[in-house]
């Protein structure tokens, strides 16, 4: 139970203080600006329009409200879509879901969150699911062709909708109908500014593809549609396009076949072309004035279209000025037949106009007023009724409430001969001379004296000065305020009727679907009887609507719009109590209260009241209504606050279950504090008997440790006495038999004898100073094995340090560059042997005596390292082709050897690695970086005759450039990157063995080059 702990302001206005208009907008405006859009009115849901995707929808929340009642989580529109359908479900009662509210207010959302829950809950099953997702998908169908922008809200419903659900005995939905009322049928050739057509119309121009099109007879432009405002054809966050896609699957779903959607759209198409067709002014030949078509292209167009010859649609156009329309029409989503002794449970939602006070208020908003009147009526009766049949079946005495009974309203407006539309239609049937004045005359006569009814007329009659109520205009006084109506245009509005002509002209076209809407022009159907005017079929559909929700139980949705501007986060005061007194609400909680405020179940009180009584506290034995009474008994509540049912604990006054609410929170606390006072004492006892633990085996270590240390003391002290005690003794038989250390003394000279004759000898028999004679002698002795390898050591290490300072530095310098070449290649590369031997001269090709080739490398680089002729492999075809190729301190130079130019200059930044083959053969590969200039064209296959000093050159001289070691892989097979792929190079020894070093390259397929060594 939430509706007070926790909560952000009042979640059940029946329990608001004080009952005030002020603090009832206050209460909202807080919640609203809590992001709390949902608040009760006992059963009723009040729900203030976020303009925002708010965080409390979804499967998660579907699944948290199924499992709670009513009022054990937060108002939110899934509660009241739970109450109904469990009632509908469990009680086998039929439900009707009556949502209101201004347009923008948020009703169709309301009612789309309600068909979703309803969807999501209501089984499972192939057949089931099919009829959960046609219901869903009525949505997209109904808000195409029934909504449009308008100044006040983007998608805006210019009907009323009622939707009929049918189920089974399980739950399980059959199938559906939905009725609409009032379709804002002139808003097809008319609408105010900034505002635009029904959706279908621009769903269709921007979403068709061009063959639908063109088949139409459309173009995409809609400023070229006189239907269509050119300053209002889109709406932001509207994607027009993507909602025509979805309208065409979800008629699919419903059931429409390829060819009815088409012929739908084929429809909107005529009416969007009868739009463009101009009218002039002509006289027949007796000089009566008449009218024609102005160009004669666009008639033909619709004709071609329909199947209907162009001249008589023409004259039916042309005789008459008539408006297109019904005032209900029925769809049904899908009726599922099944036995006819099965009863069904029905659902019904019903989306429809709030009471409506606009600055010129016509006929729509007469009978839109109307229908919230009757509403109105069944919202109080059934309230009423409600509290009656609660109070009676709980045996709690009933004392009559008052309330303002707006049936004299009613009576008012649908009395068959003294009602306003009573007169509306018999001065539209009167013969003679028929106006809207005439009407307004009639009105001003009968009604003259009536309390709920003004006219400029009666206010004169009576003295009164209004300016604001015009000539041609008068007001009734509805229940939710006085609403001005101008009378201009009444007359015709009711005579909104469909002249035999031209129905007769749309019956004779080939068109299935428009000879479907006008059964009337059937020649055998014909009827001379007047149809009947527009207020009398709303009227009667009324009639039929209250009967439907009579026969229902209700749970109701008031829709509020918190500002003008759709604006999230906006409130404005003024605007939420306009509404407000339009929905009723504060008389809604007044009559809601005016029994009894709150109630609640004997279980469920106690459940959370029984801590505030000793006797209930902590544990009851006894009834639930037993207990109730202990705890309101020792709470001293006064028993005219009180009423105890069958079932229920009912309680008059909200300030009564306030004290409850503190007095359960004062003892919560009390609680809290006892719970926090045990707690603690338990904690503080386990903490003492951890620490006596602790300190018991404290203790026992302590005094273990003192005795092991004063035992290994005593033991120490008996140990040195008695090593003295055996040294004493010793000494004593050393004293007895002196002569008994002369072996040692002996033994010890001899070894320093031999040592010494070991290293005289030694002294005279050393090796030559040359660093390549590696002889020593042996020791006479194994004994000496060790000392005699030590000083092989010494002996060599200084032999070299002697040959080393006598080296110049250029020696030094070729030493090194043999040194390196020996970590190289030194048992892995076969020419590597015959290569020691042989100085590095570098310069190959005459370097010297060649200015062209001197001027290659740049002033920069300093001398060259290798200069030689090498031969590149061609990685396309496997040839080779003579290249001179000069290694810097910076740089891989390859020039031709014909005209001595450079064609690659290689950064040695970018070589990335070497591979290089075992056998005695030059063939080498340049692995370069990819993100260099050159490396994009791939890497290098060459063949040098001095590959040893080449590529130890080249991986001294990138340690140096780039403090890199260069990757030089020794193996058969590599991989070199050509062009944008990669070439397997692979290496093979001939017949010859590979003695003389010679290559031949063949290409094996485009990915293979194959190398053999002769």
């Amino acid at each position: 139970m939430t509706l007070l702990e926790g909560s952000i302001g009042v979640e059940d206005l029946v329990l608001l203080e004080p009952l005030e208009q002020e603090s009832l907008i206050k209460n909202l405006q807080l919640r609203y600006e809590n992001r709390e859009i949902y608040t009760y009115i006992g059963n009723v849901l009040v729900s203030v329009n976020p303009y925002q995707q708010l965080p409390i929808y979804g499967p998660e929340f579907i699944a948290r409200y199924w499992d709670h009642t009513f009022y054990e989580l937060k108002p939110h529109v899934y509660a009241l879509a739970n109450v109904a359908y469990q009632s509908l479900r469990d009680q086998d009662q039929d439900q009707c879901i009556l949502i209101t509210g201004e347009s923008g207010a948020g009703k169709t959302e309301a009612s789309k969150l309600v068909m979703t829950y309803v969807a999501a809950v209501c089984g499972e099953g192939e057949r089931v699911n099919s009829v959960k997702e046609q219901l869903l998908q009525s949505n997209p169908v109904l808000e195409a062709f029934g909504n449009a922008k308008t100044i006040r809200n983007n998608n805006s419903s210019r009907f009323g909708k009622y939707m009929d659900i049918e189920f089974d005995f399980k739950g399980s939905p059959l199938g559906g109908v939905i009725t609409n009322y009032l379709l804002e049928k002139s808003r097809v050739v008319k609408h105010f500014e900034g505002e635009r057509n029904f959706h279908i119309f621009y769903q269709l121009l921007a979403g068709a593809d061009p063959q639908l099109l063109k088949a139409l007879k459309l173009e995409r432009d809609t400023d070229g549609y006189a239907y269509l405002n050119p300053g209002a054809s889109r709406v932001d966050g509207m994607d027009d396009t993507a909602n025509f896609k979805t309208l065409q699957s979800a008629m699919t779903v419903i059931g429409f076949s390829k060819e009815e959607i088409r012929q739908v759209l084929e429809v909107v198409a005529l009416v969007l072309k009868l739009g463009n067709v101009e009218l002039a002014d002509e006289f027949q030949a007796n000089g009566i004035p008449a009218s024609g078509i102005r160009d004669g292209r666009g008639i033909q167009e619709i004709g071609e279209m329909v199947g209907l010859n162009s001249v008589e649609l023409e004259r039916a156009l042309c005789s008459r000025t008539v408006e297109t329309a019904k005032e209900k029409v029925v769809t049904a989503l899908n009726v599922v037949q099944v036995g006819t002794g099965e009863k069904r449970k029905v659902m019904g939602v019903l989306d429809i106009y709030g009471f409506e006070i606009l600055e010129d208020n016509s006929f729509e908003q007469f009978v839109i007023n109307y229908c919230n009147e009757k509403l109105q009526q069944v919202f109080i009766e059934i309230t009423l009724k409600e509290e009656q049949e609660e109070y009676k079946r709980e045996g709690i005495p009933w004392v009559k409430v008052d309330y303002f009974d707006n049936g004299i309203i009613c009576n008012l407006i649908e009395h068959n001969q003294q009602g306003i539309l009573a007169m509306l239609d018999e001065e539209c049937l009167r013969p003679g001379v028929v106006s809207d004045s005439t009407f307004l005359a009639k009105l001003n006569q009968v009604f003259s004296k009536h309390g709920h009814y003004e006219s400029k007329v009666t206010q004169n009659a009576q003295h009164q000065y209004d300016h604001s109520m015009g000539l041609s205009c008068f007001r009734i006084c509805h229940y939710a305020g006085k609403v001005t109506y101008n009378v201009n245009s009444f007359i015709d509005k009711n005579n909104d009727l469909l002249f035999r002509d031209l129905s007769q002209a749309m019956w004779k076209a080939q068109h299935p679907l428009l000879r479907s809407l006008f059964p009337e022009g059937d020649p055998k159907q014909a009827s001379l009887k007047r149809p009947p005017t527009a207020g009398v079929q709303f009227k009667g559909s009324v009639a039929i609507l209250m009967k439907n929700l009579y026969s229902k139980k209700p749970n109701y949705i008031r829709c509020i719009k918190p500002n003008e501007h759709q604006q999230r986060g906006e409130f404005s005061s003024e605007l939420v109590a306009v509404q407000a007194r339009y929905l009723g609400l504060l008389e809604n909680v007044r009559v809601r209260r005016a029994g009894y405020a709150y109630r609640q179940t004997y279980e469920s009180f106690l459940e959370r009241y029984r801590l505030l009584s000793r006797s209930t506290w902590p544990r009851w034995d006894g009834g639930d209504r037993e207990g109730v009474e202990k705890v309101l008994g020792e709470l001293s509540v006064s028993s005219e606050e009180l009423a105890f049912g069958k079932t229920k604990i009912f309680i008059r006054s909200p300030k009564t279950l306030f004290y409850l609410e503190d007095q359960r929170r004062l003892r919560i606390q009390q609680l809290a504090t006892l719970i926090q006072k045990v707690y603690r004492g338990w904690r503080c006892r386990i903490h003492y008997q951890l620490m006596r633990k602790s300190q018991i085996l404290i203790s026992s270590w302590f005094r273990g440790n003192m005795q092991k240390k004063r035992y290994g003391k005593m033991k120490a002290s008996a140990l040195l006495i008695q090593a003295f005690v055996r040294g004493w003794k010793a000494r004593k038989n050393y004293r007895k038999y002196f002569r008994s250390g002369a072996a040692l003394t002996l033994s010890n000279f001899i070894y320093k004898s031999i040592a010494r004759k070991f290293l005289l000898g030694l002294k005279n028999d050393l090796p030559s100073t040359n660093v390549l004679d590696r002889r020593w002698p042996a020791a006479p002795y194994k004994y000496f094995n060790t000392a005699n390898h030590e000083l092989q050591k010494l002996f060599y290490q200084w032999k070299c340090k002697k040959f080393r300072d006598q080296l110049s530095p250029k020696q030094v310098e070729v030493l090194r560059e043999k040194l390196c070449a020996s970590e190289l290649f030194k048992g892995k590369k076969s020419s590597y042997p015959q290569s020691v031997p042989i100085p590095f001269h570098g310069d190959y090709i005459g370097l010297q005596g060649n200015p062209k080739l001197q001027k290659l490398k740049g002033r920069e680089e300093g001398p060259v390292l290798v200069a030689e002729t090498v031969m590149k492999v061609n990685r396309g075809n496997g040839k080779t082709s003579s290249r001179i190729l000069l290694l810097t301190k910076g740089h891989v130079i390859i020039s031709d050897t014909k005209n001595s130019q450079a064609k690659t200059v290689i950064a040695l930044n970018g070589v990335v690695g070497v591979s290089v083959t075992s056998f005695k053969d030059g063939l080498f590969s340049l692995h370069l970086s990819e993100i260099s200039s050159v490396g994009s064209k791939g890497d290098f296959l060459l063949v040098s005759e001095h590959v040893i000093e080449l590529l130890t050159k080249m991986y001294q001289a990138v340690l140096d450039a780039t403090q890199r070691q260069l990757p030089v892989t020794v193996t058969e097979e590599f991989s070199v990157r050509f062009k944008e792929s990669s070439l397997a190079v692979k290496v093979i020894q001939g017949p010859g063995g590979g003695g003389n070093g010679k290559l031949s390259c063949k290409k094996k397929g485009s990915r293979c080059l194959e190398v053999t060594v002769q």
